[in-house]
């Protein structure tokens, strides 16, 4: 098998992420800063080179909708 990155166009860092589910669930939840793993990722926006031509994919829905849709199931 391949990898394939799936994701969406915009760079997002994790912390933006994380306050935007917390403001979208309504959280008040403090956000925990750990260390970094040595091989984490520095920048978080995937080529989607390899699924738009394997799989004939590219985001159709904007992360904020999508996590909207995922916490209404909750």
């Amino acid at each position: 098998g391949e990898v394939v990155n799936i994701g969406g166009n915009k760079e997002i860092t994790i912390l933006e992420l994380a306050k935007l589910i917390r403001e979208l669930t309504n959280s008040s939840s403090e956000i925990e800063f750990l260390p970094l793993p040595k091989d984490d990722p520095r920048r978080r926006k995937p080529d989607i080179t390899k699924a738009k031509k394997i799989l004939n994919w590219e985001p159709k829905i904007k992360l904020e909708d999508g996590l909207r849709r995922m916490i209404e199931r909750f």
